[in-house]
Parts: structure tokens; sequence; C-alpha cells
């Protein structure tokens, strides 16, 4: 089938000099479209299963081919519209891996993945020309966007084409079998993706039978749904009460996406984005709807209406880098739908309803308001801060960095180690590291906040301090949204720093500890014995000098967005002072390696570094000095 569509197509209107005439392509294939649907309609389920599920097997997922066919059978469009969102998920993914059997890396777009010439090789042109005008070009059908951005309404994509595409599907395994025997290679799937950081996104509790009533009856009032869309809410609410919930989450981020579009062009004033997809236009979609600015320039007025809560959300979920990226993990079919976390779908869903109550009457609102559940709902989307941006990562490196420190063994000095003690060759150089250490240590505390000081005041601040300082310094609120570049690659260099300093404190407990026990064993030689002095002399150094560095991090952090306060030079000198810290601690990641143990070089590595850190710091040029400075200015 799939070959005989494709020469219809050359015969027609493909030419040598003209591309594909995608509008003649479409108006061809609706009788071919017609015929495939009558023909699958004609089929039991047994008798698919048997036809065609050998040629489904390529794609990794033949569970979801049966599903796929009872959903035609079902005649509901929300269901048909459903499944062929899953299909071209699933066939992009399935055409990536063909496309590795050739190709060193796939395409991020589908686009660009059925404009391939691996993809031409294996299944011939013709054939990619078919899947282009189906799925991959704005000026054919263009299912796949049409229905991931939510631009279609239920009864506007007709079953003809969720069957064709299903049937095209075993067409490729045909072609796809002919190729492997002939090529003798062995397509290999890749594995699917895990949702990243999923477990620090669980904010809003597991949506109760309560809630789920309150949002069938929210659903019907809230102007955020267009009502020819509804039946997708109410699909939706149907699969998370069947634990399908991968199926829910799709039809959630395809209508938050149509509402969001439909709330951008209201507030922006611009009825014109509300195009449905078109050759001829841009969409409007989640890249849009969630920027800073508009096309134009001018400042997007949505994330002032929605507030920084709701987009942070927005923005965990969607699009940091660190985040899951549900929308992109699902519509590029990289997880097992079977496996998709409730979790996700549940706080999708919390979510949702939060932001439909945003759009009903005020007097429906007060009386939702005055259920606990819905009430501690509201409070929580409120209260939303961000989890996945990178100033939230650093603050969680920072914390785990500081326990890991503060969990360091104890341990005495073995019996006898006194009459081993090394030469006191390095007793100056370590005299030194501790005063410097105290110096830089007063000035440092001299920056925290007011509101974080200790009572006693900066130079009462005792080592046992240090790490509450750390922690309240971790829960200072720092904006993130729409973090500016400069201040981004502040943070990259400090994560950096912060991720070294963890791998130190690492080495440096599980030398201690296994050092230790091998001198109580008797298992150690006399050269390693010295080693291991030194090693304990050094801890005593190291422990406060990652505390100083956790703490330069910190503050600097408080004062990130000041980095705009700084010239061109003053920046490049400033991200040239992180980069010296940085080299510091990877170096003192190597010497405190168990293959390296070099304690004493350690020690020298430190008095040198300390003195870099003193020197810049004299220079008033570190963040936390701009935020004194502004202080000042004000007062």
């Amino acid at each position: 089938m799939v070959t005989f569509v494709g020469r219809q197509l050359q015969t027609v209107w493909f030419t040598q000099n003209q591309g594909l005439d995608y509008g003649g392509s479409v108006r061809l294939l609706g009788p071919v479209c017609e015929a495939v649907h009558l023909h699958l309609s004609s089929l039991t389920k047994e008798q698919f299963e048997i036809r065609y599920a050998p040629w489904l097997q390529w794609t990794g997922a033949p569970e979801l081919f049966p599903e796929v066919f009872a959903a035609l059978g079902s005649l509901q469009p929300p269901a048909v519209s459903l499944s062929l969102m899953k299909l071209t998920s699933c066939l992009e993914r399935a055409l990536g891996d063909v496309h590795l059997l050739t190709g060193k890396e796939c395409p991020f777009l589908l686009r660009d993945l059925l404009a391939s010439d691996e993809l031409a090789q294996v299944f011939g042109p013709s054939v990619m020309d078919v899947l282009r005008v189906f799925l991959g070009s704005p000026r054919g059908l263009n299912l796949r966007n049409v229905l991931w951005h939510g631009f279609a309404a239920p009864h506007e994509i007709p079953p003809k084409y969720c069957s064709t595409v299903l049937l095209l599907a075993a067409g490729l395994g045909q072609l796809l079998k002919g190729y492997l025997q002939q090529t003798h290679l062995t397509l290999a799937h890749r594995p699917f993706t895990a949702l990243a950081n999923l477990e620090d996104l669980v904010v809003f509790p597991d949506v109760t039978c309560e809630v789920l009533s309150a949002l069938e009856e929210v659903m019907k009032k809230s102007t955020f749904i267009l009502k020819i869309m509804l039946p997708y809410w109410e699909v939706a609410l149907i699969k998370f009460k069947s634990h399908r919930f991968a199926d829910c989450a799709m039809l959630l981020l395809m209508q938050l996406e149509t509402g969001l579009r439909n709330v951008f062009a209201s507030v922006n004033k611009c009825p014109k984005r509300l195009l449905t997809a078109e050759s001829t236009a841009l969409y409007t979609t989640f890249d849009e709807i969630l920027a800073k600015h508009l096309n134009d320039g001018q400042i997007n007025q949505l994330p002032l209406l929605l507030g920084e809560p709701a987009m942070e959300f927005l923005w965990d979920f969607l699009n940091y880098p660190e985040g899951p990226r549900v929308r992109d993990r699902l519509s590029h079919g990289e997880i097992h739908l079977p496996e998709f976390p409730k979790a996700a779908t549940n706080q999708l869903l919390a979510f949702s309803f939060v932001l439909l109550l945003r759009f009903i009457d005020e007097d429906l609102l007060s009386v939702f308001k005055e259920k606990a559940a819905v009430e501690a709902l509201i409070s929580l989307a409120d209260g939303y801060a961000a989890r996945c941006h990178p100033v939230s990562q650093l603050k969680r490196q920072v914390l785990s960095c500081e326990e890991s420190i503060r969990l360091w063994p104890l341990l005495p000095l073995p019996e006898g180690a006194g009459r081993e003690a090394p030469r006191p060759e390095g007793d100056s150089e370590t005299t030194a590291c501790s005063s410097l250490m105290t110096d830089i240590m007063t000035e440092l505390c001299g920056h925290v906040p007011e509101t974080h000081r200790s009572a006693r005041g900066p130079d009462g601040l005792a080592p046992e301090q240090w790490p509450q300082l750390l922690r309240d310094l971790c829960h200072v609120r720092v904006r993130t949204l729409f973090c500016p570049r400069a201040a981004l690659e502040v943070l990259a260099l400090l994560r950096r720093i912060s991720a070294s300093c963890h791998l130190v404190s690492g080495q440096v407990a599980t030398s201690a500890e296994l050092w230790h026990r091998q001198w109580e064993d008797r298992a150690l030689r006399s050269r390693q014995r010295q080693t291991y002095l030194r090693l304990t002399r050094s801890i005593k150094l190291l422990s406060p000098m990652l505390y100083l560095i956790l703490l330069l991090i910190a503050l600097e952090l408080v004062n990130i967005h000041l980095v705009h306060g700084k010239n061109t030079l003053e920046y490049q000198q400033y991200l040239r002072f992180l980069k010296s810290v940085l080299r510091y601690t990877e170096n003192l990641a190597t010497y405190t390696s168990q293959e390296k143990n070099k304690w004493g070089e350690s020690v020298d590595l430190t008095h040198a570094a300390l003195l870099k850190i003193w020197t810049f710091s004299e220079k008033k040029q570190m963040l936390m000095h701009l935020a004194k400075k502004s202080t000042s200015k004000v007062v």
C-alpha cells in the first residue's frame, strides 16, 4: 500500500524541477485514505493483528497499534486525535532508530528526519514524500504539529487519516525488513528516557475524588477552555481515572497550549496569533507563549497576567534543560507510555485545575474556595518556586555539599600516631592558611544580609554556625524567570565549583575512613602511615576551606542579578576569578583522590587559592560588594 501511494505521487505531480505539490498530494490522497479506512473498518481485532502485527514490531511499541485500531472502531473523535498523537510520536522515535542504522546523529525535528538521505535510502524517496505530506511539512496535512500543538478540535481530524498512518507504519515495516535482509544490518532501539528531576517537582498532593468532581464542574464554567475543545478535557479525566496517565498528560499538555495561546493572543492584543497551523504563518506555540518578549520586541503580557509561580511551573515542566521537559519527551516518543509516572500527570492535572479557576466568575470562585482541598491547591500554586532552574539546582548542590562535609567521620588518631608525626615543615603554611581563612571568612560574613547575620555579629561567627548560615542563605528567594545570559554563565561556573567541592568532600571522607581502618589493622607501611598522618592534618584545613568556598558561592548566588551592574571588562575579570577558584577545586579533587593522595601539596594549593581570593576580595569586585554599594547609595 505505501509503495503504491508513493508511485501515485511520483507519476502525477513530482517533477525534477519542482518540489512536491503538497496541495495536489492531499487532494489525490483523499480517496486513497477513504479506501484504507474502509479496509481497516472491515477487519476484526483478530484479523488486524494476524495481518499487520508482524509488520509493526519494528516500531518498538507493538502494543500501541491494537489500541489505535480499537479507537478507530469507537468512532469517538477525541480518541482518534489521541491515537494520532501517539502514532506520530511512536513513528518519529522508530524512524530515528532506522536513521541511526547508517547515520551518526538523529535529527531533533521530525521534518528534518523525514527529509534525511538516510531514511530515503532505506524506504525510498517516494515513500518519504508520502510521510512528509502526512506528518512533516506545514504545507501538507502536518498532522503531528496540528495535533500536538492543540490546533485541531476533536471533529476536525477525519478518522481516515489515522487509519492511513496506521497502515503506513505497517508498510514501512515491510520495506524495512527487505532492507535489513539485503544489508545484513540489525535494527536497535534506543532505550526510553526517564523524566528528570521529577521527584523535586512533586508539590501538589494526589488529586482526590473531591478535586476531580470540582474539576468536572469548573471545566464547564472556565473561559480558559474553548467549548469546542471540552471533549478533550473530559477524555483526559476519564484517562486519569482509568490510570492511563500518559494519555491524560498528552491531552492536558495539548489543551494547556490551546488555552494559553488564546489568553496570549487576547492579553497581547494580537488576534492573528490564534491562526491554526498554516504554511504561510508562524505557529504560536509554547516557545512564544512563555517567552519574555514577542517577535516584535514588545514585552509579553502573559507572564504578568499569570504571575511568576505559574510561569515557573510551566518552565519547570516544559522548558528548563534539567527539568522533565514532559511535552518534548512525549511528542518525540522518548517515553514508554505504559510506564509514564502518575506523579507527573497528577502535578499537571492539579496545576490545570488551579489555572482554570483563574478564568471563572468571582462568585463561583468563592464557592470553590470554601472546599479545603481546593484552597490548599491554590495556596500551593501561589507559593510555587522554580525547581529546575540553575539557581535552584545550585542551591541544592550547596546544601548537599554542606551536608557531606558535616558528615565527615570524626576519627581519633590511631594509637602510636603521635610517635610517627610527620616533620613540621608544613606548619607555617597551615598557619598562614588558617590566618587567611579567618580574614576572608570575616570579610564574607560582613556581606551576609542583615536578616541572616548572627546575633554576635560577623566577627563572632563560630564554625558551628556556618552550616546554619549556608542553609539560611540557600532559602533566600532569588528571581529565576527570564534569567539573563550573563547570570546563567556565572551560575554555570558556580555549579561546577560546587560540584568539585562535593567531589573533594566525598573523597576526603572515604580516604579518612579507609586509611584509619588500615592503620588499625596494621596494613600500612611506614611511608603510607606518614601519608595518613598528613591526611589527618589536611582535614583540619580542608573542612573550613570548603565551607568558605560554599559561603562565597551562596553570597554570590543571592546577589546574582547584580552581575548586570558590571561593565564588560569587570565582567571578564570576574569570570577569570571564578575560573581560578574552579581550577583550585578541580586540582584539589585530583590531589585528594585515592590515586594521588597528595595531602601536603593540597595545603600549598589551598594557600595559593586563598591568596587569590583575598586579593580579588580587596578589589571589591564580587557581586556581594556590588550589593553593598547599591545599599549604600540608597542610604
